[in-house]
């Protein structure tokens, strides 16, 4: 009888074990999906004195619709969600979408503050596109993501959810938390690209941007593509090789082309960035066989938060705290509801 009974609990003892395991093996998990299961990512927490400041403010932003001409009345953490949908990969970790949730966030909150809407239609605060912030609706979201969809919204809105109503703020006001995708390896102090000292928009290294797709590219044209592009005449030695016919003069903080000389006129690298349609005011020339190459470093214009900076953060356990004081010098972590309301 001993004997039956404790081949009886043996029994179910290997059943129990066996279960869990046939279960793994039965249940796999969507082919579209990360490794880890962003819906249920706690993240890193927050600050108990940044924790307390996480609230939802009731207040819509009117959003103008480039494409159809119309203003969309969004509820403003939905437009943050739209923003961070349209500006971050979702696939990014979940600390650097909630650093560009708050610099998103604060960006709109500025202009409330402000009150100035000269750039934009008639009732509208801001537009969808790369003149302000890139914003996409449920639609356009669904369209673009298709079957990765259920998991991007919810790891975005995880994002928006654990920074809800939290700005950036410098001496007790919004800051302009700007923002571009890839550096060169150092950020740029603001008045080498505007001209205007913002003292929490300094140069910093930022050594993890180079596994960007952005972050190296190469551009050719023909001498005269140039030449019709920049207004200016190259010395007819350059077409043997010779790289007499530009010199940079100058750099920036940021090691980027402050001033540089091409044939006859003297250009800022922004100049030269803008007239080129390049990525970056990084750059370097040269002529081969009668035609101009161009090597570029990042993409953007330099200032503020990199994207793929923040990323590079968040990958070596680096918060959203720490990530937005690194690239903001000085800021400090408010609601947004003083100057929304």
């Amino acid at each position: 009888m001993m004997k039956q009974i404790v081949y009886a609990i043996a029994a179910i003892v290997i059943i129990l074990l066996a279960v869990p395991s046939m279960l793994v093996l039965i249940y796999q998990a969507p082919a579209e999906r990360p490794v880890q299961q962003v819906a249920e990512e706690k993240g890193t927490p927050m600050s108990p004195a940044v924790q307390k400041q996480i609230k939802h403010i009731d207040f819509s932003v009117r959003v103008f619709r480039v494409g159809t001409g119309k203003i969309d009345t969004v509820p403003l953490e939905e437009y943050v969600m739209g923003v961070v949908a349209g500006e971050m990969p979702a696939e990014f970790e979940i600390e650097a979408l909630k650093a560009q949730a708050m610099a998103a966030r604060t960006y709109i909150t500025l202009r409330l503050a402000k009150k100035d809407f000269k750039d934009v239609p008639k009732d509208a605060h801001v537009t969808d596109t790369v003149k302000h912030q890139v914003y996409m609706d449920d639609k356009q979201k669904r369209e673009r993501w298709g079957s990765a969809y259920t998991w991007k919204e919810a790891r975005i809105r995880q994002a928006i959810e654990q920074t809800a109503g939290q700005v950036l703020t410098y001496q007790n006001e919004p800051i302009n938390a700007t923002f571009f995708s890839t550096s060169n390896g150092y950020t740029e102090n603001s008045e080498d690209y505007w001209e205007t000292r913002i003292p929490y928009l300094r140069s910093v290294k930022v050594p993890w941007d180079n596994i960007s797709p952005n972050y190296e590219e190469t551009v050719t044209m023909t001498v005269q593509q140039m030449e019709k592009k920049l207004k200016t005449k190259i010395a007819q030695p350059a077409a043997a090789g010779g790289n007499t016919w530009q010199k940079v003069l100058s750099r920036t903080a940021g090691q980027r082309v402050k001033e540089v000389k091409i044939g006859d006129k003297t250009f800022t690298g922004r100049e030269v960035r803008t007239m080129l349609g390049l990525k970056s005011s990084h750059f370097a020339m040269s002529i081969e066989n009668g035609k101009v190459k161009i090597r570029t470093l990042g993409y953007g214009h330099g200032v503020g938060m990199s994207q793929w900076g923040a990323n590079g953060m968040a990958k070596e356990g680096k918060t959203a705290e720490e990530i937005v004081s690194y690239f903001y010098k000085g800021v400090q972590i408010e609601s947004a509801e003083k100057w929304i309301k």
